[in-house]
């Protein structure tokens, strides 16, 4: 998940603190969503053994498909990001979304 444990007094309003027993004993500071996509991207490609922009169109929209149940377009620039990391244009991407979701795919 990429957190980072900080002592409680360094905590900030978005980090998770951990309490024991009444006591407050760690924070853990989450990583942003839009680094989280480039951990994504990067588990993706370790997975598949090759850079995304590799693969075939059929892997290539399951992998949108996945981004795109995680939330990674909700990231500013995330279909950018996606599209460049998988070899293909946004209308691509934007493509392989609307396909995912038109009725006849279901």
């Amino acid at each position: 998940m990429g957190g980072t444990m900080l002592p409680p007094a360094e905590a900030r309003g978005e980090d998770v603190v951990l309490s024991w027993e009444g006591r407050e004993v760690l924070a853990v500071r989450l990583p942003g969503l839009a680094d989280s996509l480039e951990r994504i991207l990067a588990a993706l490609e370790q997975q598949h053994g090759t850079p995304l922009s590799g693969l075939d169109r059929r892997t290539k929209q399951e992998i949108v498909r996945s981004l795109e149940a995680r939330g990674a377009f909700t990231v500013r620039h995330g279909v950018e990001r996606a599209a460049q990391a998988l070899g293909v244009s946004r209308f691509t991407v934007y493509n392989y979304l609307n396909r995912q979701n038109s009725p006849d795919q279901g």
